[in-house]
């Protein structure tokens, strides 16, 4: 195999641009989403790459940026506590990945599987993906993300969403090469001309916009309550990140759980996650669509990816840019988001499947059906509520409720009188 890591400066960075633009669209469509700004999400997406890959010793090919497991609760969090504060729970979940980072440093890697077996993790991304459902509803409606203003007349929205929906699963389904992987950039520039023939994209504010700009950076504030609220959630996004480590490793076939270590790993992605919450921008995740495009490639190369990041830096300061993906007409987001939320909620039911969970098992029926009500319902307890809440209730469940354990791959046989 030839060495990658010797090819020329200039193919690098043409490598690391085409990930880029395969990150892109999610990476962007996540702040828009969340009233976060997207030039400050670029900026903290290159920066917590750069930090996973100092933390690793640059040996994984992966890319970093905004997760959308956090989209609910960002939005909760900023009306229940405000922007700094939400900020200050999101770099707190971010310190939670590094505090499992110790144990798994500690006390291995069994530890995480046992602690969050598919029958606890399923059902937790399952409601991530449903209860986003009716934000997903309202936008590609044309109203606001709660559904209490109409921005655009429906019978307009509903055509563009649509459209920008079918453009989407097209790309995503029949596209070949490199253009089956940026079906949601696709779908966007599609919706945002038919948006712009029917008079609804206002381009005054990157016409005002300067070409060079800091990004509008926001520095956290503390509060119990936001740091309470916030951290159950970052369980889903931890197995997230254990399971798109083990996809690459499949691509490249290297176990980099071993080498550079899960614990590393998760180390790197909690940086990412505090650092880019300590400037404003969302919190840092792993990507499969970059995944997706390393397998494609058969560029295995990491260096690939710290270009990547470099770049995503270099548009951050892009005013005019920032401005015009502030300019993306809701319906567009909406009617793509359809998919998005939806594939999210059907990779926690194939978790299910893959692993064979019994839910004919009375105790596997209690963790999944409380999972999904107390998640999609939004119930409340103390400063737990929604995502937060489901996540803890699921662990506690499988922790105290007798029978066979569902595990990774197996089953653990726990004997217990009755």
């Amino acid at each position: 195999m030839q060495d990658q890591t010797r090819e020329p400066v200039w193919k690098q960075a043409i490598a690391g641009s085409q990930m880029l633009l395969v990150a892109f669209g999610a990476l962007v469509l996540m702040p828009l989403i969340t009233g976060l700004d997207p030039n400050v999400a670029l900026f903290t997406a290159g920066l917590g790459t750069l930090i996973f890959h100092v933390v690793t010793g640059g040996q994984i090919p992966i890319f970093l940026a905004s997760s959308f497991a956090f989209i609910a609760p960002i939005i909760a969090a900023k009306g229940k506590f405000g922007i700094e504060e939400t900020l200050g729970g999101l770099m707190a979940a971010g310190v939670l990945y590094v505090l499992l980072a110790g144990a798994i440093k500690l006390r291995g890697n069994g530890f995480v599987t046992r602690l969050l077996p598919p029958v606890v993790i399923a059902p937790v991304i399952m409601t991530i993906g449903l209860g986003l459902a009716p934000l997903a509803v309202h936008m590609a409606s044309g109203r606001t993300g709660d559904g209490s203003e109409q921005l655009i007349p429906y019978d307009t929205a509903i055509w563009i969403s649509m459209i920008s929906l079918v453009v989407t699963i097209v790309m995503s389904v029949w596209a070949k090469g490199i253009f089956r992987l940026i079906p949601i950039m696709i779908g966007v520039i599609v919706g945002y001309v038919l948006s712009w023939f029917a008079g609804v994209v206002d381009t005054t504010a990157v016409q005002e916009a300067p070409w060079f700009a800091v990004p509008n950076f926001t520095a956290p504030a503390f509060s119990w309550g936001a740091i309470l609220f916030m951290i159950p959630v970052a369980i889903a996004p931890a197995i997230e990140h254990i399971g798109d480590i083990l996809a690459i490793g499949n691509v490249t076939r290297k176990n980099y759980l071993e080498k550079p270590g899960m614990h590393r790993t998760l180390l790197g992605d909690g940086l990412a996650t505090s650092a880019a919450s300590l400037l404003g921008g969302p919190p840092n995740t792993t990507y499969s669509e970059v995944t997706g495009a390393v397998m494609l490639t058969k560029n295995f190369n990491p260096k690939v990816m710290w270009w990547a990041a470099g770049v995503a830096i270099v548009l951050a300061f892009v005013g005019k840019f920032g401005a015009a993906l502030q300019t993306i007409p809701v319906p567009v987001m909406g009617g793509i988001l359809c998919l998005l939320f939806g594939s999210i909620a059907v990779v926690g039911l194939n978790t299910l499947i893959r692993h064979q969970v019994d839910l004919s098992v009375s105790r596997n029926l209690v963790i999944v059906g409380v999972t999904l009500v107390f998640g999609i319902g939004n119930m409340v307890l103390g400063h737990l509520e929604g995502i937060a809440l489901c996540a803890v209730a699921a662990i506690i469940l499988n922790l105290v409720l007798p029978g066979e354990r569902e595990a990774w791959g197996r089953r653990i046989h726990e004997k217990h009188s009755d």
